[in-house]
């Protein structure tokens, strides 16, 4: 294949990803988002803020798609992601709570670029992350989260529950169980670092 036919095909992959993500943006109410993902900002909304038992700071999800923010809420709804607070959240929500949130804590969401080479060496153990969270951590696909600037202990710990079965995930179960302790805290290390990073929305305070 030609570089040319190479570039065409990737201009064209950004424009089908960004077609689908406006698509979602559309159908989804940021404004009613807002009002309804408040206390999401009691933890979601506080950098460095950590889960309790166990440890880890809750992921930054300003940059993520709406589409995968929509995924994960299903998941903890049904079971699929264990964790009791989120599911206790989640499964008080409608389908159009579900999005409308989503599409406000994603905010601006991260593209990205074929072929844009991330900070640093990528550690042998994450070649196999590439082919759907990109060089630079950025999700090539609206489906796929973007790891870039997440928090390294979130990483590990999602990566572990993979590993153990509290997130069901057939093809992440399958890579993850490849993975020794040391190659998962090293992936998750790179990710961290790579750019442009996922934020934090901000909490506002109200003052009385």
């Amino acid at each position: 294949m030609s570089l040319s036919m190479r570039s065409a095909m990737g201009v064209a992959w950004v424009l089908a990803a960004l077609l689908v993500n406006v698509s979602a943006q559309a159908a989804g109410n940021a404004e009613r988002g807002k009002k309804l993902g408040y206390t999401c900002l009691g933890c979601h909304g506080i950098p460095n803020y950590h889960n309790a038992n166990p440890s880890y700071r809750v992921p930054r999800l300003m940059g993520q798609t709406p589409e995968y923010l929509l995924a994960a809420l299903n998941g903890y709804k049904n079971g699929d992601r264990s964790h009791t607070t989120m599911h206790a959240h989640a499964a008080s929500m409608s389908d159009q709570d579900m999005l409308d949130i989503a599409v406000y804590l994603s905010g601006a969401v991260l593209r990205s670029e074929p072929g844009r080479k991330g900070n640093g060496e990528p550690p042998k153990a994450a070649a196999v992350c590439v082919s759907c969270h990109g060089n630079d951590g950025v999700g090539i696909s609206v489906d796929y989260p973007t790891l870039a600037g997440q928090y390294s202990d979130y990483l590990e710990r999602a990566l572990v529950e993979y590993k153990k079965g509290g997130r069901k995930n057939a093809v992440m179960a399958g890579f993850a169980l490849q993975l020794s302790d040391a190659d998962i805290k090293a992936i998750a290390d790179f990710y961290s670092k790579q750019s442009p990073a996922l934020g934090t929305p901000v909490r506002k305070m109200t003052s009385f």
